[in-house]
C-alpha cells in the first residue's frame, strides 16, 4: 500500500520540468485553454494567409494570450469565492454566538413574541 501512495504522489505533471501544474490553482485549465486557443488561432491564420512562419507566431501568441487570460479569470473567480466563503463563515459564527441573546439580529426585527394563533 505504501508503494502505491508514493506512485500517485510522483505522478505530477511538470511544465518545462519546473512548474508543477497539479499544485498551482487554475494552471491545468489555463494550459488546456491555451493549447486550444493556440491551435485555433494558428490554423485560422494559416487557412487565411497560407504563411507558415507567421501562422506559427500567431499560434504562439494565441497560446500566451489565452493561457494568461484564462488563468487570471480563474484566479479572480477563486478570490471572489474565497471572500464570499469568509463572509458566510463569519456570519455563521455570529449567528451561533448571538442566537438566543438580546443581540440576536433576528429578534431585533420588531417581533418579540412569536406569531401564531391566539
Amino acid at each position: 500500500m505504501a508503494g502505491g501512495e508514493e506512485e500517485t504522489k510522483n505522478k505530477s505533471f511538470k511544465l518545462l520540468w519546473i512548474l508543477d501544474v497539479t499544485n498551482i490553482p487554475c494552471a491545468r485549465e489555463a494550459i488546456l485553454h491555451g493549447a486550444g486557443g493556440s491551435a485555433v488561432a494558428g490554423l485560422l491564420h494559416f487557412l487565411a494567409t497560407s504563411r507558415v512562419r507567421r501562422s506559427y507566431n500567431v499560434g504562439f501568441a494565441g497560446f500566451m494570450l489565452t493561457t494568461l487570460g484564462s488563468w487570471f479569470y480563474c484566479r479572480l473567480n477563486n478570490a471572489k469565492m474565497r471572500v464570499q466563503q469568509r463572509i458566510i463563515q463569519e456570519g455563521i459564527k455570529n449567528k451561533v454566538a448571538y442566537e438566543g441573546t438580546p443581540l440576536d439580529p433576528i429578534n431585533k426585527s420588531g417581533r418579540e413574541t412569536p406569531s401564531g394563533p391566539s
